[in-house]
């Protein structure tokens, strides 16, 4: 595990409170093998950090598209701040890298995408409390507000159900069913597999936090197969 400092010269922040930083990337499995050494887990924290960067994104979208309406505002948001979206920006700056996690989970490759996405928000958290809002929006702009552009280039905005169903029954003339095939790990961390299919014919899985989250990523990942993006 590398040393928080190398993270703070990755983003540009020293921080003042360092207490804040490592807390961010503390997660709950840690506290079970190290009770004497740390009495709390990133959670509160990130909870914060989902409150600021909604905040934030939503006041970029709103300057950014001063004719778009709140529906269209709203599915780009969740495009942009969603799961995949957070935890591939957390991955590019090496958050991995600090994660105090359990050896088990270390060891585990199940739900890391959740615990990354996770993370990204604590340490958002973490940079609210120590340097304020301009500084939570700074971060952003550098390291999610470029991801905005993919977004709208390749449609990840767009429902993938209810295209997926807008399709399905365009050229075969019926509507997707979902299966939840798989649920994996403990009930505070749960995984989901879902299965998509065309009347009888599976086309893809995915996996989510719920099991409407599972059914959106097999839709997404139908669409992949099917070349109907």
């Amino acid at each position: 595990m590398k040393e928080i400092k190398e993270f703070e010269k990755k983003i540009g922040l020293e921080f003042k409170n360092k207490d804040l930083i490592d807390l961010a990337f503390t997660h709950r499995s840690y506290l079970n093998e190290n009770r004497d050494k740390v009495k709390e887990h990133n959670e509160r924290i990130e909870f914060l950090g989902d409150a600021v960067l909604e905040l934030v994104v939503t006041e970029m979208l709103y300057n950014k598209f001063p004719g778009m309406k709140e529906g269209e505002m709203t599915t780009i948001r969740s495009a942009l701040v969603n799961t995949d979206s957070l935890s591939k920006q957390a991955s590019k700056l090496g958050m991995e890298d600090y994660l105090k996690m359990s050896k088990g989970e270390k060891a585990s490759e199940k739900g890391r995408w959740h615990i990354l996405a996770n993370t990204f928000e604590s340490v958002i958290g973490a940079i609210y409390l120590d340097f304020g809002y301009e500084s939570s929006k700074k971060f952003l702009e550098i390291n999610l507000f470029p991801y905005l552009s993919e977004v709208l280039e390749n449609n990840l905005h767009r429902d993938p159900k209810s295209y997926f169903q807008e399709k399905a029954q365009e050229k075969n003339g019926v509507t997707p069913e979902y299966k939840t095939v798989e649920e994996v790990g403990p009930e505070h961390d749960k995984e989901y597999i879902a299965a998509a299919y065309i009347g009888k014919e599976f086309v893809a899985k995915g996996k989510g936090s719920s099991k409407k989250n599972a059914e959106i990523d097999a839709a997404a990942n139908a669409l992949k197969i099917k070349n109907w993006n």
